[in-house]
């Protein structure tokens, strides 16, 4: 295990990212791994970053603005819609990220999602854009990235999230149970918190074969040849409702089923791991708009 630290703390950074999936749902937070079973889901504490002005902090949903208030981990493809901001990569026919902010305020309202269907986003172009046919018998569920029911405040911002954009190749046992969870999980913390940024897109990770090399594989679907990606993540910003700070979460799940006893806390990982596993930065965003990060070991 290689160890990071910053300012004066130390967080566990997985010596690898490789690993097949049944071997990080084995893996247990802490613990040194044998060299050929990487410890990608090594558990971390919540990351707290001071210094967030009360005056900035508001409830009220939409505004895409406010969604981007920590800026955005990267910048090709930007399309922003009524409730969230996406990053969309036409390689792979789904998002690179997508960002959305959930407060009390964002989770009641009047919209219905019997009212809303999954549609093709025609903002991109026909050669690079996903279609529900090419879900079709393929097993998987049209997963959301930014879901549904985290936009109940307005009928147009939950219709907003059933573009084909913001959908990615999900497991189905995944889909319903554990990523639910996790999806429950952000609704909740609105309790605790006064605004719950939520960063969420798919890794395409490498895994060791026989040959002892590592190689990134995954199923395209469809005529489109939409890619499935091998784990998802979620970055989770947190401010806290008195103004001292933001608090800083990330997971990292599998796409395939998970043992429901396995709990979702199994899942954190530190934040350096998606970084560099998916391309996309932000603690340089969160440093910039805070002024300082502070790690700890201990919750």
């Amino acid at each position: 295990m290689r160890r990071l630290c910053r300012t004066g703390a130390t967080l566990l950074f997985g010596a690898g990212i490789g690993a097949s999936a049944s071997r990080l749902l084995s893996s247990r937070g802490g613990e040194e791994e044998e060299e050929d079973r990487p410890a990608l889901l090594s558990r971390v504490p919540v990351i707290p970053v001071p210094r967030v002005q009360a005056s900035e902090l508001t409830v009220t949903p939409g505004g895409t603005g406010a969604v981007m208030k920590y800026g955005f981990p990267s910048l090709a493809n930007i399309k922003t819609r009524e409730s969230y901001v996406t990053s969309y990569d036409p390689r792979t026919r789904t998002a690179s990220w997508v960002i959305e902010r959930l407060n009390p305020a964002s989770l009641t309202g009047p919209s219905d999602r019997k009212r809303c269907d999954f549609k093709e986003d025609d903002s991109v172009h026909m050669f690079h854009r996903a279609t529900s046919a090419d879900y079709r018998g393929s097993g998987f569920d049209r997963g959301h990235l930014a879901a549904a029911a985290n936009h109940k405040w307005s009928q147009k911002a939950m219709e907003d999230t059933f573009y084909l954009s913001n959908v990615a190749p999900q497991n189905p046992h995944l889909n319903q149970n554990a990523w639910n969870n996790l999806e429950k999980l952000c609704r909740s913390l609105t309790k605790r918190y006064l605004n719950v940024y939520v960063c969420t897109g798919p890794l395409y990770l490498p895994r060791q074969e026989d040959d002892g090399k590592l190689y990134v594989r995954y199923q395209v679907l469809g005529r489109n040849h939409v890619a499935v990606p091998t784990h998802f993540f979620k970055v989770l910003i947190l401010e806290q409702a008195d103004g001292r700070g933001v608090e800083l979460r990330s997971y990292v799940l599998p796409n395939e089923p998970i043992d429901e006893k396995v709990p979702l806390e199994r899942f954190l990982v530190p934040i350096e791991t998606i970084e560099r596993a998916s391309g996309l930065l932000f603690v340089p965003n969160i440093m910039k708009r805070t002024g300082s990060l502070q790690a700890i070991t201990d919750r």
